[in-house]
Formats: structure tokens, C-alpha cells, sequence
């Protein structure tokens, strides 16, 4: 094993940098379609970009669930929970009107789109009423909704709400499939809720997979999302066949992570908060750091790799990093 150890001084963040890099050079831009969820998932490059970017939320979250027991050999089972979890909205099954004249929105109900969805009128009531926009009347397949303002931009606002109100289901999952796999059936959605998914009593939660890394964090702490971080890293490289040790996945999921939060790299994240003047200035907005930096009275110490060549001095990695006294 000690073949393998690292020797003190090595420079593993660039060692990691070109071992990412020179690879991602290689990767195609195309979109890979993820059977079962008619959406093109990215992969590839612009996978990659959305990790290290940190973005709040991937352009195509999708989660994978299991279910419980039976409900996992059974496919008419699994297609029951994948009902449930379908979201469904209230312009999916009505047509919203203005009327401007009475200072009302009017919501005539489809029968076949409610039956498709398994909604009824009184559904629909109980969802705007718990959203407290104003008083609610229901005539056979019409809702009155009279809005508590009633200036017209109020009620152009409040169609624009009601329009993407949840009736049913679980919010933010457009779409669920189910998807027979080694091990019975599974279910692949379009979109991801992490907290809500949790709480469902016919899913495995600790077999529950979301390609959401921010929301990993914000569900399951930093160490969770660390480890997330690291498996779509690996398995956007390993898709294109590209071989990386994990290890240099790792140190760059832990440089993103080690303040508790997940930072991005670049002016706004990691490359923009080094402790040194010069290695800010290095990278991006040279003048505003060095403005900044002025304006604060900063001293650069001269303990990273950029400052030191920018002065050109000797860096402190390798042997670099041995100094040598003189006993008198």
C-alpha cells in the first residue's frame, strides 16, 4: 500500500486539475436520453459544467425511487404509486378565464382531463382555499374564485397563480415512469422532491437517488451531498469511458465542500475567495481584487502556488516546501 501514498509536498491540486481536465477536453457535447423520462438528460460536458458550477438546480432533475416489497415485484403496482406521485397543476384540467367586469377569475373544469388525473371539483376548492386567495364558489364544474384585491393587474396576477396551483401529488414531479430493472420494477420521474419523496410510506428512503446535488445538501447535509457530488462526477466520466482515479474526484468534491456549503468554482465560488491578493487577481476582475484588496489594506503572505510565480519565486510544493536553517 505505501506504494501508493502521496509525497509530502506534492502538488495534488494540479495533479487533480489536469487529471479532471485533460479528459474533459474529450468529452462530447451531445445529451444522452435517459430511458423511461421523455426529457434530454445531460451528460457529458454539460453535465460536468452544472457540477462544478454549483447550480442551484440541474436543467433536468430526475430521481430514481423504489418501492416497497410487493410494490416493487408488482408492475400494476408500481404504476398505482406512480400515479400518485405525478404532479398535477390546475391549468392541466381547467380553462382560466378573467372577468374583468365582475373583478373575478372564473375556472371551468374538464370532466375527461379530472378523470384522467383522478381529481375532483372538490379538490380543486380545497386546494385554492388553502391558498387563501380570495372567496371560493363552486357550480357543478365551474370554481368562482373573487380575489381579495381588485385592482386588474391583481387579478392578471392572481390567474398567473392559480394557473401553476398544485392539486395533486407530489409537487415539482411532472412525470413518473415505471421501469422494470434487475431487481423488480422501479419508478424514474421527471423533476425531484427530495423532502416529500422521504416521507412516503410505500418507497425504500434509503435506496431513494436524486441527480439534485444542491437539494441533497439542503435535505441531507453537506457530507450527503459531498458523496452525491462525487458519484455524478464519476459517472459522467465513466459514461464517456474516460478513466479517472476517484481520488482526484474526491479532493475536488472536498475543496467544493469544505466550508459547509457547496461553492462553485470560479469568480464566484473557490477561484474568487483565495486567501491571497495575487491569486484572486490571477484568475478573473484582476483590477477589482486589486482595487479591493487596496481599499482594505491587504497583505498577500505568499502562500499559494500563483502568487509565488507571479513574483517569481521559488513555489512551495515539492521541494520547494523545505526550508533549511542555518544553526550559528
Amino acid at each position: 500500500m505505501k506504494k501508493n501514498q502521496i509525497d509530502v509536498g506534492e502538488a495534488v491540486g494540479t495533479i487533480a486539475a489536469q487529471s479532471i481536465g485533460e479528459p474533459g477536453t474529450q468529452m462530447t457535447m451531445r445529451t444522452f436520453h435517459y430511458a423511461g423520462v421523455a426529457e434530454q438528460v445531460p451528460t457529458g460536458l454539460p453535465r460536468l459544467i452544472e457540477l462544478v458550477d454549483a447550480r442551484r438546480e440541474p436543467k433536468k432533475p430526475l430521481m430514481d425511487l423504489f418501492p416497497k416489497g410487493d410494490y416493487a415485484n408488482s408492475e400494476e403496482k408500481a404504476l398505482q404509486i406512480a400515479e400518485e406521485l405525478e404532479s398535477t397543476a390546475l391549468k392541466a384540467i381547467a380553462d382560466i378565464e378573467e372577468n374583468f367586469s365582475d373583478k373575478r377569475i372564473e375556472i371551468n373544469l374538464d370532466e375527461n382531463d379530472m378523470k384522467a388525473e383522478g381529481v375532483t371539483p372538490d379538490d380543486v376548492r380545497k386546494a385554492i382555499k388553502g391558498n387563501a386567495v380570495g372567496s371560493v364558489e363552486v357550480k357543478g364544474n365551474q370554481v368562482v374564485v373573487k380575489a381579495k384585491l381588485t385592482s386588474l393587474r391583481a387579478i392578471r396576477r392572481l390567474r398567473n397563480k392559480l394557473e401553476n396551483l398544485h392539486i395533486k401529488g407530489v409537487e415539482h414531479i411532472n412525470r413518473a415512469m415505471v421501469i422494470k430493472g434487475p431487481h423488480g420494477y422501479f419508478i424514474r420521474t421527471g423533476g425531484s422532491n427530495l423532502a416529500a419523496i422521504m416521507k412516503h410510506p410505500k418507497l425504500e428512503v434509503e435506496k431513494t437517488y436524486t441527480n439534485d446535488v444542491k437539494e441533497i445538501e439542503r435535505v441531507l447535509g453537506i457530507e450527503a451531498a459531498r458523496m452525491a457530488l462525487v458519484n455524478e462526477t464519476k459517472q459522467v466520466l465513466d459514461m464517456q469511458n474516460l478513466s479517472v482515479d476517484v481520488r482526484h474526484i474526491m479532493l475536488l468534491a472536498d475543496a467544493m465542500t469544505r466550508n459547509g456549503e457547496i461553492k462553485s468554482i470560479g469568480r464566484h465560488g473557490l477561484s474568487g475567495q483565495k486567501t491571497g491578493v495575487l491569486a484572486r487577481a490571477a484568475f478573473e476582475e484582476t483590477i477589482k481584487h486589486l482595487v479591493n484588496a487596496c481599499s482594505k489594506g491587504e497583505e498577500d503572505k505568499l502562500l499559494g502556488v500563483t502568487e509565488n510565480i507571479i513574483i517569481g519565486q521559488t513555489v512551495p510544493i515539492g521541494t520547494g516546501n523545505v526550508k533549511l536553517r542555518l544553526r550559528l
